[in-house]
């Protein structure tokens, strides 16, 4: 079986958690005896080499429509996010005006375009610049024979919005089991701190992280870089930081380094506005750290009743809920629960099982 994963055109100059999802997927299918081409969405490619096509990311249509207009069958990794509350809460100026007057699509099609204009983002579909953002999704969806969300809840979420019936499998988010173990030796510098690992944004909400561990004496360490757009927002969570001895930041860290900071921690914190799981929680969890995770998107399918939950809005409730993470001693069944149902080989696993429902006569693979 050959597989072409088509994927955002900037997947590795603006990494995420996608980013990893796409390297793991494809790494562990290649295990699995299937051959995996990656390719960014801006390249020309031989379709009729490939016996299908798995996209990722269909919050970004414009990068799939040009790539469908043939005979080869594709799937989808929907990684569906919903990040309008953030733009209709904390956006300002004209940007911040209109994105409370929009609905979802429509912001994410001026944004978009404000790309092209902007930082000459290539616009690639003429489809989407004609019809939109919410009828592009939905064309791709009508078409694909399989979407691949990463929880059942996110697929409810996703047939909300198009408001349309489309297969789907669950493929789950997850960790390397060959990388975040119990073979790590701690690195005591980081003994009970309190964690945060991601790209440094406002959707990820490390202001008012910073804000709530004010007065606390609890350490905190942010690791991750600045998003492209975001350079204003992490001075401002720096100059805020600059003010309080216990918090400090980490730019950029090997995983082999981050495996020995999750070992020493105690608790691991993403109060964003919105996460489809958050790979840093499912590895810190896996490192034996508590969890603070927001309520908004898909956590409660994967953390359940083994998570604190936080309202990102409210600096109080985000303070409460690390402090109590903090002093309670550590779930021991969050762990056994991440290992044995959110790996990178389950992941491949279910995506085989998916590509094997697409494709019968390669049911041997």
């Amino acid at each position: 079986m050959n597989v072409l994963m088509i994927v955002r055109s900037n997947w590795l100059d603006t990494p995420g958690g996608d980013t990893i999802q796409i390297k793991m997927t494809a790494k562990y299918l290649r295990e699995l005896g299937v051959s995996v081409d990656i390719c960014p969405a801006n390249t020309k490619q031989d379709y009729n080499k490939y016996s299908l096509i798995h996209f990722f990311n269909i919050i970004r249509p414009d990068d799939i429509l040009p790539h469908i207009n043939h005979d080869v069958p594709f799937v989808v990794s929907t990684i569906f996010v919903d990040y309008s509350e953030y733009e209709r809460l904390n956006r300002t100026g004209i940007a911040g005006s209109l994105f409370r007057f929009f609905a979802p699509g429509v912001i994410e099609y001026i944004k978009a375009v404000a790309r092209w204009a902007k930082n000459g983002d290539e616009i690639k579909s003429s489809y989407y610049l004609t019809h939109g953002h919410d009828a592009s999704i939905r064309k791709i969806a009508a078409r694909a024979k399989l979407l691949l969300p990463n929880s059942h809840s996110e697929y409810k979420r996703f047939r909300n919005y198009i408001n349309l019936d489309v297969k789907y499998r669950k493929v789950v988010n997850a960790i390397d089991t060959k990388t975040f173990d119990d073979q790590a030796v701690p690195n005591e510098l980081y003994r009970d701190h309190v964690l945060c690992v991601g790209r440094i944004e406002g959707r990820k909400n490390q202001l008012n992280l910073i804000k709530a561990m004010q007065g606390t004496g609890i350490p905190l360490t942010i690791i991750g870089k600045a998003s492209p757009n975001h350079v204003g927002y992490y001075e401002e969570c720096k100059a805020l930081a600059a003010k309080t001895t216990n918090v400090s930041f980490i730019e950029h860290i090997s995983h082999d380094d981050l495996v020995k900071i999750y070992a020493a921690a105690k608790v691991h914190v993403l109060p964003s506005w919105f996460e489809t799981t958050g790979l840093s929680s499912l590895e810190a969890g896996a490192m034996s750290c508590n969890l603070v995770v927001t309520r908004k998107g898909d956590t409660e399918e994967y953390f359940s009743d083994m998570a604190y939950y936080c309202d990102p809005a409210d600096i109080e409730s985000i303070r409460t809920q690390v402090v109590e993470a903090f002093q309670e001693e550590v779930n021991p069944r969050l762990k056994k629960h991440i290992l044995a149902n959110c790996t990178w080989q389950l992941a491949a696993e279910q995506t085989l099982e998916a590509y094997r429902e697409v494709l019968p006569e390669t049911s041997k693979i």
